[in-house]
């Protein structure tokens, strides 16, 4: 997500906090906080898919993606 869409997400955050938005721009909040999340959670998960776990003995092993449907 680019520095401008960032810095819209904490303007209407400070906006709603001050006064209130609009329904133009409480829907324009939503759609960039749904767009930020994903690309949160992809990074996460991009991230936990190239960790790396040594135990002492010197063996290294990948994590495994536990099967829980509630976290996808």
């Amino acid at each position: 997500m680019d520095k401008k869409k960032i810095e819209r997400i904490n303007e209407l955050a400070r906006k709603k906090k001050a006064g209130g938005l609009t329904a133009e721009e409480a829907e324009e909040q939503a759609a960039l906080r749904h767009e930020y999340l994903a690309e949160y959670r992809e990074n996460m998960k991009a991230m936990l898919d190239n960790l790396v776990i040594q135990e002492q003995d010197g063996t290294r092993h990948a994590l495994k993606q536990k099967d829980n449907p509630a976290v996808q």
